[in-house]
């Protein structure tokens, strides 16, 4: 049995059912829906064979190309999704809601699957996704100095009852030169606005939202743009630990990292250190002397968040005794609160 369902309705299937992408593998990889699994018709080659013959010979040559590729691997196609669906119930979606989603789910229903078809396809979860970052939300930032732990503060604000998302966990990047050590490969942008449009969709409109303070890039992500203009208006928490803490904190982090590894990201600022201080900086890395390599560094961080903190429209410093993330959550919590952020 096959039925149509809307992309609300498909999303709230999909926590309970496996969701096949049958695009080719080449389009998955630039981004799908999360949880999807890749469950192509048609792998790249054989993509593109079929779009040739299209452009080249027409609708009718290129349909039955597509059937000839198909029809071998039916068999195949039914096993694998009884694999992953063992209650023979799927969610099926193509690019957008096309012949490609049209085969599989015709096939599995014929199999005796109970399949939801996506109504315009993955372009109807990018079209939600866009609206998600044109929303107008009450968002409340949180800044600080390389260091300064916001990072670690968040997860404490959601014990505590607020809203938040971490954008660098979702890109896979800490937003500087050494934002890539210790974490995984970068997702595409167009994949970190699904990631991020998904999380947006869970939350109360209504309620705040805390963002941790970024730039328009994290790493190689690019953030998209209605979202990232409404961070640079909102109210944003500017918070200051001591400097030495903060030295401490990096220093701890990165005692651990191989040494190639950090004299690459130091050598990615040496335009902004010069070449004396990049010099210093690689020979305390060689000395194993971290938080003299950290201190150095943050010559360069230091400024840049001072300068780009100039380009914020509401800006309320803080200051913070230590760096403990759970104590410091209630401190921003109740500075907040205060100053009717919330």
């Amino acid at each position: 049995m096959v039925n149509s369902v809307t992309i609300q309705e498909f999303l709230e299937k999909a926590e309970q059912l496996p969701v096949l992408d049958v695009r080719a593998p080449k389009e998955y990889a630039a981004g799908h829906i999360p949880l999807a699994h890749s469950f192509p018709i048609f792998d790249d080659e054989q993509r593109a064979r079929v779009g040739t013959a299209y452009k080249q010979q027409g609708h009718d040559p290129a349909v039955l190309i597509g059937l000839d590729l198909f029809g071998p691997r039916m068999s195949g196609f039914v096993k694998e999704a009884g694999k992953l669906a063992k209650n023979k119930e799927v969610l099926v979606h193509c690019w957008r809601g096309g012949m490609r989603s049209g085969a599989m789910a015709w096939l599995l229903g014929f199999s005796g699957f109970k399949v939801h078809l996506l109504k315009g396809g993955y372009k109807a979860y990018r079209r939600l996704v866009h609206a998600e970052f044109e929303k107008s939300r009450r968002l409340v930032i949180l800044s600080g100095n390389t260091g300064s732990g916001k990072t670690n503060i968040l997860p404490y604000l959601q014990k505590l009852g607020q809203q938040s998302i971490d954008l660098e966990k979702l890109a896979s990047h800490k937003g500087s030169a050494f934002g890539s050590i210790d974490m995984p490969p970068q997702p595409t942008t167009e994949h970190f606005e699904n990631l991020l449009g998904m999380e947006l969709l869970k939350l109360n409109g209504q309620q705040p939202l805390w963002l941790e303070d970024e730039g328009i890039t994290i790493g190689r992500v690019q953030m998209p743009k209605p979202l990232f203009d409404q961070m640079q208006t909102a109210p944003t928490i500017a918070l200051q630990v001591p400097y030495k803490l903060r030295v401490q904190k990096l220093a701890q982090e990165y005692c651990r990292t191989n040494e190639a590894i950090l004299a690459t990201a130091i050598l990615k600022i040496k335009k902004r250190l010069g070449g004396l201080a990049t010099k210093e900086a690689l020979a305390a890395i060689s000395d194993g002397d971290m938080e003299k390599m950290v201190e150095i560094a943050l010559t360069y961080y230091d400024k840049a968040y001072t300068f780009d903190l100039a380009n914020k429209q509401q800006v309320l410093p803080l200051e913070l005794p230590g760096i403990d993330p759970e104590e410091n959550a209630t401190l921003v919590l109740q500075f907040a609160k205060q100053h009717n952020l919330l």
